[in-house]
């Protein structure tokens, strides 16, 4: 029998979160993480499935600010423990907990290699709405790159310059729409967003790279580092006002933040590129780094009793 229960306290979310970890392993965290990400959700709630005493698999579900109308699920089951239901039940409690929400539809991640469980979404009326390539750059494979800023560009970390943020967040302003996956968010409020996506424990300020011409802020870029992954660091964004494209800003700030990494003795960086954002997963391309299997996010409804 497979009992469905919300986690009940601390130790019930380390098991969710250990579940989760074995199935995305590249994209591992620490409890850190989960509780800056509930801090930046609207709501949030976590669940497990159980046989037997032992955990199975479990379904974290979320409401963001910046997508109100879409909840977030994250449905993971052991890999042994697959094609037995657990899935389908976690699927119906993370329903069930959007709908007394009142949301109908939920977006959820799936590996981009696992046909099966594409599959199983498709069945259940899902499409795909985003497809994430991960890539991949080996650090001790490369030598420490030069910035070679375009003239009159200088590139400067974030760390000691809290007066630049007001800056970064409107070249965010401005980059956010211009992103596919992300040209329907909602931005946030500064402070809120600083707090949620720039003033965080997983974002090192010396590994935020800030582009500068004169005093104006034209561009950034920002590294996520867990504990869960001590030798990966992540790209979490990179952005660039729009009459600044084209000249070389967002390729000196990822070298910043290549040549950072090698210096902090990381061995990989990576970072997920959506397939219709060309300019960018160009632009790593040249810089080394190399395609393999990433995500892809489904978009369907929630279940019905």
């Amino acid at each position: 029998m497979i009992e469905i229960r919300p986690c009940r306290d601390d130790a019930d979310e380390r098991v969710s979160l250990e579940i989760y970890n074995a199935v995305w392993p590249a994209a591992a965290i620490t409890m850190a993480e989960v509780e800056s990400f509930k801090k930046m959700m609207r709501d949030y709630g976590d669940h497990l499935a159980v046989v037997g005493g032992g955990a199975v698999g479990a379904a974290a579900v979320a409401i963001s600010p910046t997508q109100p109308g879409v909840g977030l699920a994250f449905v993971t089951v052991l890999a042994e423990r697959r094609g037995q239901g657990a899935g389908t039940m976690l699927y119906a409690a993370a329903s069930r907990w959007l709908a007394e929400r009142g949301i109908e539809e939920l977006d959820a991640p799936v590996p981009e290699d696992d046909e099966r469980s594409l599959a199983w979404a498709r069945r259940r009326g899902f499409r795909e709405v985003e497809r994430d390539s991960r890539l991949v750059l080996d650090l001790p494979a490369i030598e420490p790159p030069s910035l070679d800023p375009p003239p009159g560009v200088e590139i400067v970390a974030w760390a000691g310059r809290p007066e630049l943020a007001r800056g970064i967040y409107q070249v965010a302003c401005e980059a956010y729409p211009d992103i596919p996956q992300d040209r329907h968010r909602t931005m946030e409020p500064f402070e809120d967003w600083v707090e949620h996506d720039l003033d965080r424990p997983d974002i090192p300020p010396t590994a935020t790279f800030v582009a500068l011409a004169g005093d104006e802020v034209i561009g950034y870029a920002i590294l996520n580092v867990t504990g869960a992954r001590p030798r990966d660091a992540d790209h979490a964004m990179t952005g660039v006002k729009r009459r600044w494209r084209g000249r070389g800003v967002a390729g000196a700030l990822k070298r910043a933040q290549i040549a950072w990494a090698k210096e902090q003795g990381f061995e990989r960086l990576q970072t997920q590129n959506e397939i219709r954002n060309e300019p960018i997963r160009r632009l790593n391309e040249r810089l080394g780094y190399r395609v393999v299997p990433g995500r892809v996010i489904v978009r369907g409804p929630i279940a019905r009793s």
